[in-house]
């Protein structure tokens, strides 16, 4: 299966604040928030949602095509992306602006606060998939994960036009699409990735109820942190996946785009859904233990001893032929 994954590509500022940002909220002044929070520590990682995604993927054996619209200053940053199997070919870069920048600070509690410049995002939408299409041989399925707006339309539309299948996945830009770009993005899609606050914010932008939505997509995925996965199908049961539980919890950016990754390269594989979750879920354990979204060590033994141990040995057995030799 040839996956293209659209998506930001972006340098992450990763700060962490040791108290709770509830404790510094005022009843009955939300209105009129003006906080600032001492960090304690800072990291520059390499980040962006397409970027995170077709990294994951690309450890794990597959070659993702990556389409997003990157800086003046990607020269590194791609190279570091070709080492890791992903195909940048489909990367537009920018001759005058820079690769977009993620500001986050995250406090005990693992809650975080968070600015995005877009930068040389706002290209993306010059993009044209069919480009990618054609000079591949063919796209068997094309995430549109959070980018510029227009270019997440654009693709959509193109992908469908194509006859592609559409993983729809527009996570943190649900704030601010609105009703008829959220349907567009979603209606039609093959599979549909949310977590829970974002599958309740979609309802809301679109006015649908959870079987309106069932009806439009082939597979709901739903990631709810400590608990697991849920996937919901119009034809089908609910299946809940457990998730991969640590004791070393590092920082949760990128955490449901590695779970992306591995469900993706699971499905590629031909492997059912509940492994390709199970996989997934292993998958963002790793990255949980890790600061910054591509800089974790990924050994299949690791890998496959966590899904053994929370999945069952059957499991890991069932996916051990399809992971590489990855260190």
């Amino acid at each position: 299966m040839r996956i293209a994954v659209s998506g930001s590509l972006a340098t992450d500022h990763l700060m962490v604040f040791p108290g709770r940002f509830t404790d510094q909220l005022l009843t009955g002044m939300v209105e009129h928030v003006s906080l600032s929070f001492l960090a304690d520590t800072l990291e520059i990682r390499r980040g962006g949602v397409g970027a995170n995604i077709s990294f994951g993927l690309g450890r794990l054996g597959l070659r993702p095509v990556l389409v997003g619209a990157a800086g003046v200053d990607f020269a590194e940053y791609g190279a570091l992306l070709r080492g890791a199997g992903v195909d940048t070919t489909s990367v537009r870069v920018s001759e005058t602006l820079h690769t977009a920048r993620f500001v986050c600070t995250t406090d005990a509690d693992q809650n975080q606060i968070a600015t995005f410049y877009a930068g040389a995002m706002a290209e993306a939408r010059l993009i044209d998939l069919g480009d990618a299409h054609h000079r591949t041989g063919g796209l068997d399925l094309v995430l549109v994960g959070a980018d510029d707006p227009a270019a997440m339309l654009r693709h959509t539309a193109a992908a469908h036009a194509l006859g592609i299948p559409v993983a729809a996945d527009p996570s943190q830009q649900l704030a601010r699409l609105d009703a008829e770009q959220t349907r567009s993005l979603v209606d039609g899609a093959h599979l549909l990735f949310t977590n829970e606050y974002e599958s309740a914010l979609l309802r809301e932008r679109t006015g649908w109820t959870e079987e309106d939505v069932l009806v439009r997509v082939g597979t709901w995925i739903t990631t709810r942190g400590a608990d697991g996965v849920s996937i919901v199908r119009a034809d089908g049961p609910r299946l809940d996946v457990p998730a991969v539980p640590t004791g070393d919890v590092v920082d949760p950016t990128g955490v449901g785009d590695a779970f992306r990754a591995g469900f993706l390269a699971g499905l590629s594989w031909k492997l059912p859904y509940e492994r390709a979750a199970q996989l997934g879920c292993a998958l963002a354990t790793v990255v949980l233990e890790s600061v910054g979204t591509q800089e974790y060590k990924l050994l299949t033994s690791d890998l496959l001893a966590r899904i053994g141990r929370v999945h069952g040995h059957e499991a890991a057995r069932e996916i051990e032929p399809f992971l590489p030799g990855a260190s």
